[in-house]
């Protein structure tokens, strides 16, 4: 049997490149096929700049393909066209940095379920970058609080710390940056609405702490996250030394807008047992009005209820 008659769509000098081009195809159900003029013709190679990229797909689905590709060209206003806009460019305005190597925050944006579709095992997950930044965001989270609050005791310095890198408030800094728009997420992932998940945004949110302290050093890396929980962390102060607590505060305006109290119901509890993520949703008469995760219950309660708080408020 004669093997399928390829057409080359897509030629380029950026690895970068063709794997935007790539993940663009995949997304419109097409699979294609990477080769290059390197020595090794097994995607993905380190050719930026050096050697020639080129996609090719099914003869059948040629015509379709650089459709598809054409409708994401951009043209400047000189006549000028280049092949794709740059994807992370909204990204890296609203970040306040801009990456040297645009690899890293591609590799930072990439969830595994986008990793596990790619048969050519060049596409590597972001799990590895979580990891790391949840690190780098604790140590300075950490640092500022050892600075910042000397009054504080340490369990009041805990406190503080485990509310401000919550998987929730993480989610929420995440979507202030509107990072959701630029995961990288596998088909399944994406039509169940992965991009507004709290854990995928937050995970996502962690991996760009690495990616920023990995491109350019831990003070770029703090100088990220100082400008981003600052505010955090100058609320906790106006809150008071113990913290705040939501739980309270919501069932105080219930109370004085003649409701019910709250009930607080478990959601999921996922992760492994060193690292458990319990999901809770906090339920006024029978209705869910918001929910939240966190590393214990109480935690994740006390979340909900803040997260409560401001639809109510909103």
């Amino acid at each position: 049997m004669a093997p399928p008659e390829l057409v080359v769509v897509f030629r380029t000098h950026s690895e970068i490149e063709a794997r935007i081009v790539r993940g663009l195809l995949e997304s419109h159900g097409m699979m294609s096929i990477v080769s290059s003029d390197a020595p090794t013709s097994i995607f993905p190679v380190g050719v930026d700049g050096l050697n020639e990229v080129r996609i090719a797909v099914h003869a059948s689905e040629a015509d379709e393909a650089q459709q598809i590709i054409e409708a994401h060209r951009t043209e400047l206003k000189n006549g000028q066209v280049v092949r794709l806009r740059d994807e992370f460019e909204a990204l890296q305005q609203a970040i306040g940095y801009r990456f040297r190597d645009r690899g890293l925050l591609e590799h930072a944006m990439t969830h595994t379920s986008r990793a596990n579709e790619d048969v050519s095992g060049g596409v590597i997950d972001n799990e590895s970058l979580e990891f790391l930044g949840d690190a780098v965001l604790g140590f300075v989270v950490a640092d500022m609080l050892f600075r910042d609050f000397p009054e504080y005791d340490e369990g009041q310095k805990s406190k503080t710390k485990a509310a401000v890198v919550s998987t929730t408030t993480l989610a929420r800094q995440a979507d202030r940056l509107n990072l959701g728009e630029h995961l990288l997420l596998g088909r399944g992932e994406e039509k169940t609405g992965g991009r507004h998940k709290q854990a995928l945004l937050a995970d996502g949110y962690e991996a760009l702490i690495a990616a920023i302290y990995l491109d350019g050093g831990i003070e770029h890396a703090r100088t990220f996250i100082v400008r981003q929980f600052a505010p955090l962390l100058d609320d906790a102060r106006r809150a008071g030394a113990g913290g705040q607590d939501f739980k309270s505060a919501l069932q105080e305006l219930l109370q004085a807008r003649e409701l019910p109290l709250p009930e607080y119901r478990l959601v999921a509890a996922v992760g492994p047992d060193h690292r458990k993520q319990f999901e809770i949703e906090v339920v006024v008469r029978g209705e869910p009005l918001a929910s939240a995760t966190g590393t214990s219950k109480k935690d994740a309660e006390q979340e909900a209820a803040r997260a409560a708080l401001e639809k109510l408020r909103g």
